[in-house]
C-alpha cells in the first residue's frame, strides 16, 4: 500500500512538473503575462505573409528577423497541408518550422488556418471543399452560395476540430518541453461577407429557435459592463430573457451580426477546447476589424470585433482573449477597445510601415501588450526593417523593467493621436503630470536609423516617427524610451510647486539588466534643465531623476 502511495505521489508530481512547463498566461495586476518556462516573455514578434510559413522559402529571410530583434514570429499552419487526405495527417512542414526557429533561438505563434481564413474556407482541405452537401456553405438572403463553411455544421466543427487536436498532440510530443511554441491562434479572421447573416437551412432552423440560456445569463451577469452596442440592443427590444434570436435581439442587420457571431464563438470555441484537452497551449482568434464606413455584410461580420467581444466571450470560454488585427489609423483607439478586464491585449497583425515601431512602445507602455507583430514582416522594406530592429532592441533591454510594470500604473506609452497633432500629450505617472511633444522627422534624403546600440541603418525615403514609453522606477525616477520625443513635468496636484530635472543620462542595459552609462545629459540637451529630449530619428533610452521646489 505504501508503495501504491509513493507511486502515484511521484506520478502527481511529475503530472504537475509537466503542467507547469507548458507556457500559459499569468494574472499580473490588472492584466495578464505570457509566462514560459516560469519567466514572463514579452513577445516582439512578427507576423509571417500567409504564403511564407515553409522551411524553404523562409530559409533565406532568417538573418533579416534575426537583425530586426524578433523573439516570436507568428507563422500559418493550414489545415489542407496537414491533412491532404482525410485521417492522414503530414507533419513535415510543422516539424520544419520547429526546428528552423528553435535553431535561431526564436519563439512560435502557430496561426491554425482551419475552416477560416479572411472570411472564407480557402485553407480548408480539398475533401472538404468540395463536399458541400457534407460540408454546407453558407447563403446568402438571395440564394447565393459562398465559400464560407457555414458555422452550423456538426460535421465541419468534427473535423476542424479533430485535425487542430491532433495538431496539438503533436506539437506537445515534439515540443512539450523546449516550449518554441507559445501559444496558438484558432482560424483566422472570421466573419459573414456578402450578407449580414447565413441563411442556410441549418441557420434559419436556428434562428427560430430560443436564444441559448448561455448568452442570455452572460449578458445578464455582466450587464454594467456589456459593450454599449449589445446592451443598448437588448434593452431597446425589452430586455427579454427568453425568445428566439428575432424576439430577442430583433430583425436588423445587428440582431443577425449578434446571431452570427455566437455561432461562430461556439465553433470557434469546440475547436479550441478539442485542442487544449490534447495540450493546453493558450489561444485566442483575431478580429479583422472594420473599415470606416462599412455595415454588416461589407466587413467580415460577426468576427470578435470591440462591440461583439461579449457574444464571442459566452460563447467560446475556452479561448483565453481575442485580439485584433490593426490596419486602420487610430491605432490608438482600436488597442484601447481590446484592452479590456478579462483580455490582455496581443496584437498578432499591424500595418508593417514606419510607425510600426512606435505603436509598439504604446502597446506595451500604455495597454502592457502581451506582444505584438507587424504583418508580412518578412518583406517588410530597409527602412522599416531598421526602425523596427532599433525599437525592437531598445525593448529588448527594457524587456525586465516592462515585465516588472506589467498591470501597475508605473508604467506609460505614448504616440500621436494622428499625424497632425501639435499638441502636446499629458500623461500622468508615479504623482506626475507628464507632457509629451512629438517630432516626427521627414528626412530629406535616405533616413539612416540610429538603434539604442549605437548601430546605424539606411532606408528609403520615409517619415521618422515619434513615441516614447516611460517607465516609474521610484518616486521621481523614470526610464523613457523612445525617439523623437521632448518631456517636460509638473506636479499632478495644483501649487506652487515646480519640478526639476535633479540627472538624466543616456545608456543601455546589457543582456543582465545592467544599467551601462553612456554620457551626461545637461545644458543644450536637457533645454538648460527644462525639458528631457530623444532627438528624431534615434531610438534611445534616459535615466531621469526629478527634485521639486
Amino acid at each position: 500500500m505504501k508503495k501504491a502511495l509513493t507511486t502515484l505521489a511521484l506520478g502527481l508530481a511529475a503530472a504537475s512538473i509537466a503542467c507547469a512547463q507548458i507556457p500559459h498566461l499569468r494574472d499580473k495586476g490588472t492584466t495578464k503575462q505570457l509566462i514560459v518556462h516560469g519567466q514572463p516573455l514579452l513577445m516582439l514578434g512578427g507576423e509571417l505573409g500567409n504564403s511564407s510559413g515553409e522551411s524553404g522559402y523562409l530559409a533565406p529571410y532568417w538573418d533579416k528577423l534575426v537583425s530586426m530583434n524578433i523573439n516570436t514570429l507568428l507563422i500559418p499552419v493550414s489545415w489542407f497541408l496537414v491533412e491532404p487526405v482525410e485521417g492522414k495527417y503530414d507533419w513535415s512542414t510543422v516539424d520544419d518550422l520547429v526546428r528552423d526557429a528553435r535553431a535561431k533561438d526564436m519563439k512560435i505563434v502557430f496561426l491554425w488556418f482551419g475552416a477560416w481564413k479572411n472570411s472564407m474556407s480557402c485553407y480548408a482541405p480539398d475533401w472538404v471543399k468540395t463536399d458541400t452537401k457534407r460540408f454546407p456553405r453558407c447563403i446568402t438572403s438571395n440564394g447565393r452560395p459562398l465559400e464560407i463553411v457555414t458555422p452550423l455544421s456538426e460535421e465541419a466543427i468534427r473535423c476542424d476540430a479533430r485535425a487542430f487536436a491532433a495538431l496539438m498532440k503533436h506539437l506537445k510530443v515534439i515540443d512539450g518541453e523546449q516550449n518554441t511554441v507559445v501559444m496558438v491562434q484558432v482560424e483566422n479572421e472570421i466573419g459573414m461577407v456578402g450578407d449580414a447573416r447565413d441563411y442556410s437551412p441549418l441557420a434559419n432552423a436556428a434562428y427560430a429557435k430560443p436564444v441559448p440560456a448561455e448568452l442570455i445569463k452572460y449578458m445578464d451577469k455582466n450587464f454594467d459592463r456589456l459593450h454599449p452596442t449589445v446592451r443598448s440592443k437588448w434593452l431597446d427590444m425589452g430586455r427579454k430573457t427568453k425568445g428566439n434570436w428575432a424576439e430577442v435581439f430583433g430583425t436588423d442587420a445587428l440582431a443577425e451580426e449578434i446571431f452570427m457571431a455566437w455561432q461562430f464563438g461556439v465553433y470557434t470555441g469546440k475547436v479550441a477546447a478539442a485542442g487544449k484537452a490534447e495540450y493546453a497551449l493558450p489561444m485566442y482568434t483575431n478580429a479583422a476589424l472594420i473599415r470606416p464606413g462599412y455595415v454588416q455584410g461589407q466587413y467580415p461580420s460577426a468576427g470578435p470585433l470591440p462591440h461583439l467581444i461579449d457574444v464571442w466571450r459566452a460563447a467560446a470560454p475556452s479561448l483565453d482573449f481575442l485580439a485584433p488585427d490593426i490596419y486602420f489609423k487610430d491605432f490608438i483607439g482600436l488597442a484601447d477597445a481590446y484592452t479590456v478586464p478579462g483580455n490582455p491585449l496581443f496584437i498578432p497583425e499591424n500595418m508593417a510601415n514606419t510607425d510600426a515601431a512606435v505603436n509598439a512602445l504604446y502597446a506595451f507602455g500604455n495597454n502592457h501588450a502581451l506582444g505584438y507583430c507587424p504583418f508580412a514582416i518578412e518583406s517588410v522594406s530597409p527602412q522599416v526593417q531598421g526602425l523596427i530592429g532599433a525599437s525592437y532592441d531598445m525593448l529588448r533591454q527594457l524587456s525586465p523593467l516592462i515585465n516588472a510594470k506589467v498591470g501597475t500604473p508605473d508604467m506609460v506609452g505614448c504616440v500621436p493621436q494622428g499625424e497632425e497633432q501639435k499638441q502636446p500629450k499629458k500623461l500622468f505617472i508615479n504623482n506626475l503630470s507628464v507632457f509629451v511633444n512629438f517630432e516626427r522627422m521627414i528626412p530629406s534624403q535616405s533616413a539612416v536609423v540610429v538603434g539604442a546600440d549605437g548601430t546605424e541603418s539606411r532606408g528609403s525615403l520615409g517619415t521618422i516617427p515619434a513615441g516614447a514609453i516611460i517607465i516609474a522606477t521610484g518616486t521621481d525616477e523614470l526610464v523613457i524610451g523612445g525617439i523623437g520625443v521632448t518631456v517636460t513635468f509638473s506636479p499632478q496636484m495644483h501649487g506652487p510647486e515646480t519640478i526639476g530635472i535633479l540627472t538624466a543620462e543616456e545608456g543601455s542595459y546589457d543582456a543582465d539588466g545592467n544599467w551601462k552609462h553612456l554620457r551626461w545629459l545637461s545644458g543644450d540637451q536637457t533645454h538648460q534643465g527644462r525639458h528631457i529630449r530623444i532627438e528624431p530619428g534615434r531610438f534611445s533610452i534616459q535615466r531621469v531623476r526629478l527634485y521639486r521646489y
